[in-house]
């Protein structure tokens, strides 16, 4: 399936110079939402993932669907401020801010097999986050799945180590 024409790329947005890759006309397209499950779905094979962890805020949408497919918990990696009980911070750069996740304390147990899921890798910065608040919590990353790789921005660098696994790439803006 051609997906890549189905994202819809925004020019400037959220500032002059980004081309915002948009997800929503694929979650539009039930085929295409059912294909990108079963991506991951299979790339999950055999790696023993007992729990998926997903960044705020388009993560969700694929990690929870996702947790469900695999009968596994999920775990919401939320900004500051969002979550209610005891928590643990990461701060992280973007391709145009910083940023911060939080997870509750008693969220990933050790020894738990952690997928990380979002919808985008850029350069990396919130996913090393995502992993950093997993192995704090005495979990270990099973890896990564991406819908969208933007490999001109050379996140996988970051992410040295671990298995990374995306559907779309864009090699350049």
């Amino acid at each position: 399936m051609d997906l890549k024409s189905i994202i819809r790329t925004v020019p400037d947005f959220p500032k002059k110079g980004i081309m915002f890759r948009d997800i929503t006309p694929l979650l539009s397209d039930a085929a295409a939402f059912r294909h990108v499950i079963r991506q991951f779905l299979n790339y999950c094979k055999g790696k023993g993932i007992n729990v998926v962890a997903s960044a705020e805020s388009r993560g969700f949408i694929f990690g929870s669907v996702l947790a469900y497919e695999l009968g596994v918990p999920f775990v919401p990696l939320r900004k500051p401020g969002k979550l209610p009980y005891k928590k643990i911070r990461q701060e992280f750069q973007t391709e145009y801010s910083t940023d911060a996740f939080e997870i509750h304390e008693d969220a990933i147990k050790k020894g738990d097999n952690v997928l990380i899921v979002d919808d985008l890798i850029a350069t990396g910065g919130t996913a090393k986050a995502a992993a950093s608040l997993i192995e704090k919590l005495g979990g270990s990353v099973a890896g990564f799945a991406f819908v969208i790789e933007l490999s001109f921005l050379h996140g996988r660098e970051k992410l040295k180590g671990y298995d990374v696994f995306s559907i779309v790439n864009y090699d350049s803006e």
